[in-house]
């Protein structure tokens, strides 16, 4: 089923919170590399990922949003310079100040089923911007905030949305996909264990 053109809502968002480790992780200050610290990469790359309700009678255990935080906590006891807060030193060098403050997390509701999004999940995706925290752009201030934005959109079919945007200067592809498709993979899928992944990474919204 191909994505309805006139697919329109609104996402009902709640107040952002911080999510921090889990755990006990390191302080100190962690230099980027001359490459990764470039102005051309001082932007958010965008992910989203849909989720839909098992068949066989089976339900998603739990609030994905809860489970979602719970597992973000835990991953970032692993990968805690995602944790920290980006300082720009005289000069214009970049640091991971690894401060163990958390990353940005919004839970949302949306009067939308998975199916109006259409089989193939491929871009555009309709309403975007819904799903996502941030506004797209290719330039970002990158110090002194977050460095991942996540949203958790339930949907009306008991599906639900995960997008999430993370600064390019920390993380790029593989580091994004090491991150969400290991450890936290694990811990999502543990903690809906009746829920089957359907993951389509935004290409119009992955600005590499």
């Amino acid at each position: 089923m191909a994505a309805s053109s006139s697919l329109a809502f609104t996402a009902r968002r709640g107040d952002p919170e911080l999510v921090a480790p889990a755990g006990p992780t390191p302080r100190g200050l962690r230099r980027l590399s001359d490459i990764d610290d470039q102005g051309s990469f001082r932007f958010y790359r965008s992910v989203i990922y849909f989720y839909r309700r098992s068949g066989g009678g089976r339900r998603v255990v739990g609030d994905p949003a809860r489970v979602i935080r719970d597992a973000l906590a835990a991953a970032l006891v692993h990968y805690y310079p995602i944790a920290g807060r980006i300082r720009e030193l005289p000069g214009g060098k970049l640091v991971v100040d690894c401060t163990g403050e958390g990353v940005s997390f919004v839970e949302a509701d949306a009067d939308a089923s998975l199916e109006e999004f259409g089989d193939s999940l491929c871009p555009p995706i309709p309403c975007a911007g819904e799903l996502l925290t941030l506004p797209e752009s290719n330039s970002a201030v990158v110090t002194d905030r977050p460095l991942l934005y996540v949203q958790v959109t339930r949907l009306r079919c008991g599906g639900f949305v995960f997008g999430t945007q993370i600064c390019h200067n920390l993380v790029d592809a593989v580091g994004t996909t090491q991150l969400f498709q290991a450890r936290f993979a694990a811990a999502v899928r543990a903690g809906l264990a009746a829920g089957v992944p359907r993951a389509a990474e935004e290409a119009a919204l992955s600005k590499m």
